[in-house]
């Protein structure tokens, strides 16, 4: 299984044009303050390289991936690139595959989990919430069950929406816990068990990205391959 064990390496999936997709590793933020580690800011550091200079450089996140997930992130090198991936995003024509494995035996072998969700203020965390609460938002996502284990059930998830912690939430609340998200419940240990917390790893993998390339329109597909941690979960997941 590939991987990112260089902890400064920046795995490129894909790369055309403004339009980048870099496979994240787990543990890592995706934005954070100047100072403090984060894709983004190694990502602006690479093109700093590239060019041969110092100061600032433009880089657009349309997305976000969870410090503890892994996986695809498209990012954009300029403003017009960046307008129409947000567009895209925002019209949910954007197609975002999730593998993700999960405690329990989930049944049935498909279908959709629909939520209400909150992000709890001051707080890094979500919560399921009445269908009436005035800070809720629709949770809409998809699923299949790709494989079964003694530690649980593998599933594909398509996100429909985007919600602060969604898969997380979703599959915690219905006795499900992502393997390694001690924040929302799991008591199964998932890779490195590093000391800090925040460099812990989840069983939540951004797998595939469909999308219009911002110039020339057409269709990007783009497959991010597993973390080495999975391979402690001793499955073929293929």
């Amino acid at each position: 299984m590939a991987g990112m064990e260089d902890e400064q390496k920046i795995d490129i999936i894909h790369e055309e044009g403004p339009c980048l997709v870099v496979n994240k590793p787990s543990g890592l933020l995706t934005q954070a303050p100047v100072g403090i580690d984060s894709l983004e800011a190694r990502l602006k550091d690479m093109f700093r390289a590239r060019l041969g200079r110092s100061g600032n450089v433009y880089l657009a996140v349309p997305h976000r991936l969870d410090r503890p997930a892994s996986g695809a992130m498209v990012f954009a090198r300029h403003v017009r690139a960046a307008r129409w991936l947000s567009e895209q995003f925002e019209s949910r024509t954007i197609e975002k595959v999730y593998w993700v494995c999960v405690a329990g035996r989930v049944m049935p072998e498909a279908g959709t989990w629909l939520d209400t969700l909150r992000k709890v203020p001051g707080e890094p965390m979500a919560e399921v919430v009445a269908d009436d609460h005035v800070e809720g938002r629709p949770a809409v996502l998809h699923y299949r069950v790709l494989g079964r284990a003694a530690w649980g059930t593998w599933l594909e998830i398509h996100l429909e929406t985007g919600r602060t912690h969604q898969i997380r939430i979703q599959a915690a609340t219905r006795g499900h816990p992502v393997l390694g998200d001690e924040q929302y419940g799991s008591t199964v240990t998932f890779g490195t068990r590093f000391e800090d917390p925040r460099l812990r790893a989840i069983a939540l993998h951004s797998r595939r990205l469909a999308f219009r390339h911002p110039m020339t329109r057409e269709l990007v597909e783009v497959v991010a391959p597993l973390p080495v941690a999975w391979g402690s979960l001793d499955f073929d997941f293929g």
